[in-house]
């Protein structure tokens, strides 16, 4: 009998072991943080990140400066809404050169508002310490990031009016 006993002690060890993965398993759990923002940004009608008829990155690249006077200019992004290349002297990275299509952030835009500076007519802005900014066909935001203290303010003025913004101002 005590070996009878032990097998049913054992089985229902068992059996309740299965009851509790069982009745675990089937509760239900709160919605991780991640799944409640996967459904928001994929839900009908969530804001785009980048608007549909922003301008292809591509189409901003003939405006850029050449590189020229000890300064190679390096692409490195490009894409819908945006492109970006390095400002290179003596293999050093100095500065980031930038144009970006604010229709798919108008608040970009919308600082520009209130600029009371101008570089070649367009409304400009400095943003920190390290960036230079300007506002083209109340659209296109063209930007000189300093990377290296060397590279100054005046510096990324100049730089900003070596881009082709009359060229871009036309860009549709």
């Amino acid at each position: 009998m005590p070996v009878m006993k032990r097998w049913g002690s054992i089985l229902l060890s068992i059996c309740l072991c299965g009851l509790l993965l069982f009745s675990s398993g089937c509760a239900s759990q709160p919605p991780s943080s991640y799944a409640k923002v996967q459904q928001e940004t994929t839900q009908r009608g969530a804001p785009k990140a980048i608007a549909k008829d922003a301008t292809q990155g591509s189409q901003f690249n003939k405006y850029f400066p050449k590189s020229a006077n000890g300064y190679e200019r390096v692409y490195v992004q490009e894409k819908k809404g945006f492109a970006e290349a390095k400002l290179n002297k003596d293999g050093k990275n100095v500065a980031m050169l930038s144009i970006s299509d604010t229709k798919s952030l108008p608040s970009a835009a919308q600082k520009y508002a209130s600029s009371t500076t101008d570089i070649a007519g367009f409304p400009s802005l400095e943003i920190g310490a390290t960036q230079t900014g300007i506002l083209v066909g109340d659209r296109y935001q063209v930007k000189v990031l300093s990377r290296d203290p060397s590279f100054t303010k005046a510096e990324r003025q100049a730089w900003i009016q070596n881009f082709d913004l009359n060229g871009l101002s036309k860009l549709r």
